[in-house]
């Protein structure tokens, strides 16, 4: 009878041992993917430090490397040579505003050295495990006015770390962009008319849309351009 005891004993503590290890890893494969850290990025928008100011968010040894890794579609409208993190950086060499919106949305912008109308919108949402990472740009439409006449025209293309569902554009998103277009170019009294757009996919693949669908100032009528081909030939690729 004690031998049998003895047996009972030592299956339970068997059995208990083999639970609570199926358990723990159990709760090992539900665990969450973690959380990039990204308050490097968040800092530049606390008005009350030094680390707001925008030159300073440029010169991150962060960001760059960010670019690179979430900003990857090629990209034709600027140099070719140049890769999309590359062109992000150059659209805002010449730093303009860091704002973050919600608690949650971070928004920076610039524009290209010497040549302030051609202007780039950095927007992040980081209110998701994978955050949502737009770079937005302003390319002036060379065949068109110039750039200090009210009536000049321009390109904007919007690229994403991830497609973007022209029916289905985040309402932060188009908020920031009508905040950002609803102030001239730096040096200008003009607001800039955004006449086409174009959603740029991950693998490169342009859709175009209209100028409201993504919140950009628009005054002149919208142009029926729907392949990119046709807006390209229209940049100027001459630049100081």
């Amino acid at each position: 009878m004690t031998m049998y005891r003895t047996f009972q004993f030592a299956a339970a503590v068997l059995l208990i041992t083999t639970a609570s290890g199926a358990r723990a890893q159990l709760h090992l494969k539900q665990d969450k993917p973690p959380v990039e850290d990204l308050s490097w990025m968040w800092q530049y928008t606390q008005p009350d430090t030094v680390r707001s100011q925008e030159n300073a968010f440029l010169g991150d040894s962060h960001l760059k490397p960010y670019l690179e890794k979430n900003l990857t579609a090629p990209q034709s409208f600027w140099d070719k040579n140049k890769t999309l993190s590359d062109v992000a950086m150059e659209f805002l060499a010449v730093p303009g505003q860091v704002i973050g919106d919600d608690n949650r949305y971070f928004n920076a912008d610039g524009c290209v050295p010497h040549f302030c109308p051609n202007r780039g919108l950095l927007w992040v949402d980081l209110g998701v495990a994978h955050p949502l990472i737009v770079f937005a740009a302003i390319d002036w439409i060379s065949d068109n006015k110039a750039t200090d006449e009210d009536g000049a025209a321009y390109t904007m293309w919007v690229f994403s770390n991830r497609s973007l569902s022209p029916a289905h554009i985040p309402a932060a998103l188009t908020r920031s962009i009508a905040r950002w277009t609803s102030h001239p170019s730096s040096g200008s009294t003009h607001l800039q008319n955004i006449t086409r757009v174009f959603l740029v996919d991950p693998d490169g693949t342009p859709h175009p849309v209209s100028p409201n669908a993504v919140g950009a100032y628009n005054r002149l009528p919208a142009e029926t351009t729907t392949e990119p081909d046709q807006a390209l030939s229209a940049i100027p690729k001459a630049h100081p």
